[in-house]
């Protein structure tokens, strides 16, 4: 029998319903599918009822930890678990301790990163936290493009993130009118959706607060028009959303929230119910509930930043609206010393959403259905499984682990 290749992860906990948690979860049953690997993963990004290990088959086995892990876990786990090949994804902010033993790591494993970037200018402080690795996975055509030229010395592949289209399908007519008859707030309404966490760069506040304007502006009849919004409109991250709503003077149906967490099938059902979806974030790496609103035959309205840009239009044919920021302010931090903050103007929201609106359900059932062509033809669930099996193959033949290590250097030669 063929050794099966051992894959050590770190991310978001595979079973927590985050972009980064459920394309890990995609990732690893990809590679557990092949019959090639083998995968440990450090769950983290949440608080854990406990702390027991999770053994989900004779392939894979979770460990809850806190935050991503620390230096004396990972180093344990190298000696006990031997992986091949270490994994890791989401904002490289939460990386930094790991990238800084990298010289404890990579003598005897490859470090393999899929990497989540948001925007311009190239961010050149990170080249060296790109250079720490072996090869670099991007999530994006923006991230490739940057990765490409702040790093070019590091290998890179694009693979964009991708849902199960056979689960993400447009429901039934007959299944959806069963659902609304039951949802008197829903029942005979035009529905805008909007799925995403209530957090700052989300602009949960700035949507309702434009969504009134609509309402106000182009005197359309708030009985037949509805703003559903699928979140915690009370997350300690983002803004007060029900208390938004009386302020702005949506106190009769206009905005209906969704609160209680919900499996991917009845996520489908929200989607294909909706008109249209809705994503205006400032930033967004990806944006995978558009991704999803696609799938099911539902166009969307998206500002034209990250990974929005490349899902809303193929650079000839468009499955929504785009809207280009207003203003791209230059932000930053100590940790992240710069990077472009895309703001669109409420004049083009309202503009698109006057669009939408007064589109006729064929219009919009079109912009539907290329959109799932876009996402079968760019972003299936095959491909992205795929993918990711011959990436790993090639990146262990390359770089092979521990008694085959090979392709690494620790050290460089400096002329003087």
């Amino acid at each position: 029998m063929t050794k099966k290749i051992k894959v050590l992860t770190i991310s978001d906990h595979p079973l927590l319903p985050s972009g980064v948690g459920t394309q890990t979860k995609y990732f690893i049953e990809a590679l557990i599918e092949s019959g090639k690997f083998e995968v440990f993963s450090l769950g983290g990004a949440m608080k854990h009822p406990n702390y027991n290990m999770m053994k989900m088959s004779d392939d894979w086995n979770i460990l809850p930890v806190d935050g991503y892990g620390d230096r004396t876990k990972v180093l344990s786990l190298l000696e006990q678990f031997k992986p091949d090949l270490l994994w890791f994804m989401t904002d490289p902010r939460y990386y930094e301790w790991l990238w800084s033993f990298e010289d404890d790591i990579r003598p005897e494993v490859p470090m393999v990163y899929y990497h989540v970037w948001d925007n311009y200018p190239f961010p050149m402080f990170n080249k060296r936290y790109y250079d720490s690795n072996d090869a670099i996975a991007t999530i994006s055509k923006v991230t490739s493009d940057i990765v490409q030229n702040v790093a070019p010395g590091v290998e890179e592949k694009y693979i964009p993130h991708a849902v199960p289209m056979d689960v993400f399908k447009k429901v039934k007519k007959e299944k959806i009118d069963n659902i609304l008859s039951t949802n008197p707030a829903l029942k005979d309404k035009m529905i805008f959706f909007w799925n995403n966490r209530n957090a700052r760069r989300k602009q949960s506040g700035t949507l309702i607060y434009w969504f009134s304007e609509f309402l106000k502006q182009e005197g359309v009849d708030s009985s037949k028009v509805c703003l559903l919004m699928h979140t915690d409109p009370a997350d300690p991250h983002g803004q007060p959303l029900e208390y938004l709503s009386e302020s702005y003077g949506l106190k009769n149906g206009e905005v209906v929230f969704s609160k209680a967490k919900m499996g991917v099938e009845d996520l489908a059902n929200l989607y294909s119910m909706a008109s249209c979806t809705i994503n205006i974030a400032d930033a967004e790496g990806f944006g995978l509930a558009t991704l999803e609103s696609l799938s099911c035959e539902t166009p969307v309205i998206v500002s034209m930043t990250g990974g929005l840009q490349e899902q809303v239009t193929d650079g000839e044919q468009w499955f929504g609206i785009g809207i280009e920021p207003a203003s791209k302010a230059l932000i930053g931090s100590q940790q992240v010393p710069y990077i472009y903050e895309d703001r669109i103007s409420k004049e083009d929201f309202i503009a698109a959403m006057n669009k939408m609106y007064h589109m006729s359900k064929k219009e919009r059932e079109a912009l539907g259905k290329a959109g799932r062509k876009h996402v079968l033809n760019n972003y299936n669930f095959e491909n992205y499984g795929s993918q990711w099996v011959e990436f790993m193959e090639h990146l262990h033949e390359k770089y092979g682990s521990w008694e085959t290590r090979k392709n690494y250097k620790a050290w460089r030669l400096l002329e003087l």
